[in-house]
């Protein structure tokens, strides 16, 4: 496990300490959890921005379908 050493403004920390007591875990317990739900949050925009990019493909492709399905019903039979 490694460690780190942060700089934090001091009622930043005073609520940090405030919230781990009213929990009644470490101050760095309440900051490693605070991480890892930093972590799922950034994953989940990270992964709603995927697939905004794949739905925006796919809905630029079927456009184009559509167009050449259109172009073909209303041409002649031939």
């Amino acid at each position: 496990m490694g460690t780190i050493s942060i700089r934090m403004q001091d009622d930043l920390l005073k609520k940090v300490d405030e919230q781990a007591k009213i929990l009644h875990i470490p101050k760095a317990e309440y900051i490693r959890r605070a991480v890892i739900e930093m972590n799922k949050k950034v994953a989940r925009q990270q992964r709603k921005k995927r697939i905004m990019d794949a739905s925006k493909r796919v809905r630029q492709e079927s456009m184009k379908v559509n167009a050449e399905f259109d172009a073909i019903e209303d041409a002649p039979d031939v």
